[in-house]
């Protein structure tokens, strides 16, 4: 048998295009098979677009307003950063309790030097981001080198940072900051082009997202079928490629619709990108990985666990410090109380997003989703009309339901 037909039985085993009927049925089955193998993958995705659908049925339509799908984003958008950081905080098998803490004397940091010592307010943000890698420095000494439980050095960070706030601000607002500042959690992009009744600069962007989705999943496939590894069926490659740019539009559109793409939504994709290609294909990220999964094997493995250590916590220490700029932006001030329960927000992102409590586990992905989810819940039930005290409620039981999964899930795979 000639090689060409041993490699064509190899890629007829590796995705069976031409099997089966092509009927409803047959695409139905494979889709539950894939979803059933990716659960992890894809259940949050798909609780976001439930959640979505009954929040838009009970608010009557106000749910997915393209003004309300703004007003998300810009709510949750210092969230959304601080769960990035704790999803690979907690991968590496690491907990911080100090993030909102941070948060809050980063803001406070820059909203005084920009009010009360006229500092330019670029000067004053990249001041506040090396303010947080310093801490997030000293935090990562304590842990990585001394050998403290990140939950004790965190929590007395925690505390530190929250006096420290105060003291700063002597229990008093600072305001107001200079526009540029307030571009951050309020800027939206420029309008450019002829009056289409769209947001041109944001229709354009949302293309160029659909191409290159559509293209990374092409690779992806093509990769994995090198390595004989196994691929969705070719119907389902092309349903899954076909929702992606079913959402990504829907979402562009909606958009377009208000004002279009706002400054923090940049921000948070460019963080998307960056530290998802660095968890997905740099050594660092497989090292962070293989610490959280097993500590002691990582470092028989030759990985140097407490330099990953003091970066990770370096990287968490400047995300902080990112949302609490963004946060004091968007409320036009530096304020003693800024930060309250930021840290709980993260983690339950987090682990709503698919981290596991043993860590080595999660995605950057997954992070901004679980995010999502938290966001979402907060805006619908006020939409519709929930009490703050029940809203609390049905968070926790969210938080206990995503856990309670990530367990079942571990039984389910070694059984």
């Amino acid at each position: 048998m000639s090689q060409a037909t041993l490699d064509k039985g190899a890629g007829d085993r590796r995705d069976p295009e031409g099997s089966g009927p092509g009927t409803v049925r047959s695409l139905a089955a494979q889709a539950l098979t894939a979803l059933r193998n990716n659960m992890r993958q894809y259940g949050m995705v798909i609780a976001l677009v439930l959640l979505l659908g009954l929040f838009q049925v009970w608010s009557e339509g106000d749910m997915l307003l393209p003004r309300n799908v703004t007003n998300i984003l810009l709510q949750n958008s210092y969230i959304l950063i601080l769960a990035i950081g704790m999803m690979i905080v907690i991968i590496n098998g690491h907990i911080d309790l100090s993030v909102g803490s941070l948060a809050a004397f980063t803001g406070a940091a820059a909203a005084v030097m920009m009010v009360d010592h006229d500092v330019p307010w670029q000067l004053a943000l990249l001041v506040s981001l090396l303010i947080g890698a310093a801490v997030g420095a000293w935090q990562g000494f304590w842990i990585a080198y001394v050998g403290i439980p990140s939950f004790i050095v965190t929590l007395a960070g925690m505390l530190l940072f929250r006096g420290a706030t105060q003291i700063l601000l002597d229990g008093q607002s600072v305001a107001p900051f200079p526009e540029g500042f307030q571009e951050l959690s309020q800027g939206f992009l420029p309008e450019v082009g002829p009056d289409t009744n769209y947001h041109n600069l944001t229709l354009l962007l949302g293309v160029a997202v659909c191409a290159v989705a559509l293209f990374q999943e092409w690779r992806a496939r093509q990769q994995a079928s090198a390595f004989e590894l196994q691929v969705l069926p070719y119907r389902m490659f092309l349903l899954k490629c076909a929702a992606i740019v079913a959402a990504v539009l829907a979402f562009t559109l909606t958009l377009a619709s208000y004002r279009g793409v706002p400054v923090v939504l940049l921000i948070l994709g460019g963080l998307l990108v960056a530290l998802g290609f660095v968890m997905r294909n740099a050594v660092v990220g497989r090292h962070i990985y293989a610490l959280g999964g097993n500590r002691a094997a990582a470092r028989l493995s030759g990985v140097k666990d407490q330099r990953i250590t003091m970066l990770v916590f370096v990287n968490m220490g400047v995300l902080a410090a990112l949302a609490g700029c963004v946060y004091a932006s968007r409320l036009n001030a530096g304020t003693p109380g800024a930060g309250n329960l930021f840290e709980l927000e993260a983690i339950a992102a987090a682990f709503i997003g698919g981290a596991s409590m043993s860590g080595g586990v999660g995605t950057v992905l997954g992070a901004v989703i679980g995010g999502l989810v938290l966001g979402v819940l907060n805006n619908g039930m006020s939409l519709v009309g929930i009490s703050q005290d029940w809203q609390q409620v049905i968070k926790g039981l969210v938080l206990l339901a995503a856990v309670g999964f990530d367990v079942w899930n571990k039984r389910r795979a070694r059984s």
